[in-house]
């Protein structure tokens, strides 16, 4: 890390944790609206700086925890999955660290992993996870309006094109947006399962609107899964009528879907589905033999916290072609870090803290949360679930979430 960008974090830190301390809740409304326009795209264009930037708003939102802990206090978190970061780095450095990887780029990579779950340790405010939950639902349609302006700037464009196919990007990447929308979702579903009103519809289709248009097929077939679950299940606030017109509109708009695919093929969803590559993997599977080398040669402890940056590096020519050097697989990347041993600590911690969190939800909240995380374990298999920003918005809500729930039975419903 530069000492620009070592300043730069510490002048963030500072500002947010003093704005923080006075005004925690719109403090952390502002944090969740920047971190989903993807600063670290469209501000990183313009500046340069992407690692930077990245550690700026991470070191904010690390304030912003300490803000509110001061004003609420905090408590104990005992399955939090920042605990198997920090077991991932100690044994990394007792079997030595992957080549090319330094102690400070370890210890800045399992600040940068477990800073989404420090929220878990803060007793928050009622008022202040009303409002986190608020903004996430909303936040996909403010980061849409934001890459509009950004475009009539001529700073960014709102689509891409890939393959002859459009992608709504906004003011970050699709698969960012995506990842967004997708939360998106899962918090909508939830708020209407408390709250079946008019308006949560309005933004759950605004928000599936949005995850249609960046083409992403994972996060769009976890997003419809999740919606049908929460409609059709039994302890579901929808009536037996509206589960019928539920499963009639879904199948007329398959249909309909079917029948116009054709001239549909410049939306990416289409268009794949007309090539007969909806089930291709966009080039993941080129990387992951290289995380599985790394496994192999370290397969019960990994290579310490951060390996996985530099597993396939980003000067070799497959990461210049794909144009990544990421995994796009967290249980890949996990076992390179922290072997067998780790990613087995990991995903009993997720389970057990989601399993423990959930508990004080309502019936209907409580399944729909629980198959919200194991849709989460499965988009891990594709996606970098739990380093890219996307994992500080999903387990911030979560936090939020779950301290509604236990501050008080009827908080939720």
């Amino acid at each position: 890390m530069t000492p620009f960008a070592i300043i730069l974090g510490v002048q963030a830190l500072v500002s947010a944790f003093g704005i923080a301390v006075g005004f925690p809740v719109v403090a952390t409304v502002l944090w969740v609206l920047v971190l989903e326009t993807s600063p670290d795209i469209w501000l990183a264009g313009l500046v340069g700086g992407y690692e930077t930037i990245i550690a700026a708003v991470k070191a904010v939102g690390l304030a912003l925890a300490a803000a509110v802990a001061m004003r609420s206090g905090v408590k104990t978190d005992r399955y939090s999955p920042s605990l198997a970061f920090g077991f991932m780095f100690i044994t990394g450095l007792a079997h030595g660290l992957y080549p090319g990887l330094s102690l400070l780029s370890s210890l800045r990579s399992l600040v940068g992993s477990a800073v989404p779950f420090v929220f878990g340790f803060v007793r928050l405010p009622l008022g202040w996870c009303r409002a986190v939950v608020r903004t996430v639902v909303i936040a996909p349609a403010c980061t849409v309006a934001f890459g509009a302006f950004l475009q009539a700037l001529g700073v960014q464009p709102l689509y891409d094109v890939e393959q002859g196919a459009l992608r709504l990007g906004a003011s970050g990447e699709p698969a960012f947006l995506a990842g967004f929308a997708l939360i998106g979702v899962y918090a909508g579903l939830i708020e209407y399962s408390a709250r079946p009103r008019l308006v949560e519809i309005g933004f759950l289709f605004v928000n599936l609107l949005i995850l249609f248009a960046t083409g992403a097929r994972v996060p769009l077939a976890l997003a419809l899964l999740a919606t049908a679950f929460a409609v059709l299940q039994p302890a579901s606030p929808v009536s037996m009528r509206g589960k019928i017109m539920f499963l009639a509109f879904t199948g007329g708009l398959t249909s309909a879907a079917v029948i116009f695919a054709n001239a549909l093929s410049f939306i990416r969803v289409f268009d794949l589905v007309r090539l007969g590559e909806a089930g291709n993997l966009s080039h993941r599977d080129l990387v992951w033999p290289y995380f599985e080398t790394a496994i192999g040669a370290s397969p019960w402890v990994g290579w310490g916290v951060g390996a996985g940056k530099y597993v396939l590096p980003v000067t070799a020519n497959l990461s210049t072609t794909i144009g990544t050097n990421a995994a796009h697989n967290e249980y890949l990347r996990i076992g390179a870090e922290g072997g067998f041993i780790g990613l087995g600590l990991l995903v009993v911690l997720i389970a057990l803290w989601g399993w423990r969190g959930s508990r004080f939800l309502p019936p209907a909240q409580r399944g729909l949360m629980r198959l919200i995380f194991i849709a989460f374990a499965l988009h891990a298999a594709t996606d970098n679930v739990l380093i890219a920003t996307t994992s500080s918005i999903f387990f911030v809500w979560v936090s939020a979430l779950f301290a509604t729930a236990f501050n008080g039975p009827k908080a939720s419903s």
